[in-house]
C-alpha cells in the first residue's frame, strides 16, 4: 500500500500520467500486460495502467463492502498510518477506509491514524468547501496529479468536492455536466465551478469560485485570480489566461 500510485495511459513508465490512485481507494483489474495492470477506479470509473509492483490485493467481498460505505478522507498535509509492521505516509484527500476515529481497516488489517479526518455523515456547505480548497493553495501543477505535492485543475476540483462528500468525474470536460448553469459571472457564489475552453470549443480547464468573483485554480500552481465574463485575468501578467465557457453550481444555497 502506498500513499499515491501513478495511473498511466499506456503500460509503460514513460507513458502519460492520467491520474493517481489514492491510499485506501479500491479498484478492479480489467486486464494484464506483462508487469502492468489495467484498472478501473471504484470512485469515478477512470481507467488506466499501474505497475503490478504497486498493486495491493483485496478480496471481492472487501471491495463490495468498500463501495457501499462512505469513507472519511485525510485532512492533514501529511500524516502516518501505521501498525506494528508498517508506517505509511498519507496526504490530504487520501481515503481512510472504515475509519472509526482511531483505526483504519483494510481487508483484515487494522492501522492506526491519529490525524484529522473529514466526516462524510455531516452535510457539507460552501463555507467548508472553500476552507478545504485553501488547503491546496500553492500546490504545484502536475498533469494527472491529485495531491498537494502535484495536482491538475480537474484533480483539484475533484479532490475538494470529494473531501466534502460530492463525487465528481475526473476530467474537466466530464465535470461540466454536473450542476446547474449560472448565467452571469457576477452572479457566482463560493463553490461554483467555472469552466474554460480552447479555440476549438473543448473544455480544458476548471476552477472553484470564491467571494468577490475570485477564482482558485491550478495553473502553474493552485492560485487565486479574478474572473469576469471574458475569463480568468492574471494581474501579475496583466492578461487573460483562460477563456470562460460556462459556470455551474453544485451546492445550492
Amino acid at each position: 500500500m502506498l500513499s499515491l500510485v501513478p495511473m498511466r495511459a499506456e503500460p509503460s513508465n514513460r507513458a502519460e500520467l492520467v491520474t493517481q490512485v489514492l491510499f485506501g481507494e479500491c479498484y478492479e483489474i480489467i486486464s494484464r500486460q506483462d508487469k502492468w495492470l489495467r484498472i478501473q477506479l471504484a470512485t469515478d470509473g477512470y481507467q488506466g495502467w499501474i505497475d503490478q509492483n504497486q498493486h495491493t490485493t483485496v478480496s471481492k467481498e472487501y471491495c463490495q463492502e468498500w463501495k457501499q460505505a462512505q469513507h472519511p478522507r485525510a485532512m492533514d498535509l501529511v500524516q502516518i498510518i501505521s501498525n506494528a509492521d508498517v508506517r505509511i505516509p498519507v496526504g490530504t484527500g487520501c481515503y481512510l477506509p472504515f475509519f472509526d476515529g482511531l483505526n483504519v481497516r483494510i481487508e483484515g488489517q487494522v492501522y492506526h491514524y491519529n490525524g484529522r479526518a473529514s466526516n462524510p455523515e455531516v452535510a457539507s456547505n460552501t463555507t467548508q468547501l472553500v476552507k478545504v480548497a485553501h488547503n491546496f493553495m500553492k500546490a504545484p501543477y502536475l498533469w494527472g496529479g491529485k495531491s498537494v505535492f502535484g495536482i491538475d485543475c480537474s484533480g483539484f476540483a475533484q479532490q475538494v468536492y470529494g473531501i466534502c462528500g460530492v463525487q465528481l468525474p475526473r476530467d474537466a470536460y466530464q465535470q461540466v455536466t454536473a450542476g446547474d448553469e449560472v448565467h452571469f459571472a457576477n452572479q457566482t457564489q463560493p463553490g461554483d465551478l467555472a469552466f474554460f475552453d480552447n479555440d476549438e470549443g473543448r473544455i480544458i480547464h476548471v476552477g472553484i469560485m470564491l467571494e468577490d468573483q475570485k477564482i482558485m485554480h491550478a495553473s502553474g500552481e493552485v492560485r487565486i485570480d479574478t474572473l469576469d465574463h471574458n475569463g480568468i485575468y492574471n494581474a501579475e501578467r496583466k492578461r487573460y489566461s483562460h477563456k470562460l465557457r460556462i459556470i455551474k453550481r453544485i451546492f445550492q444555497a
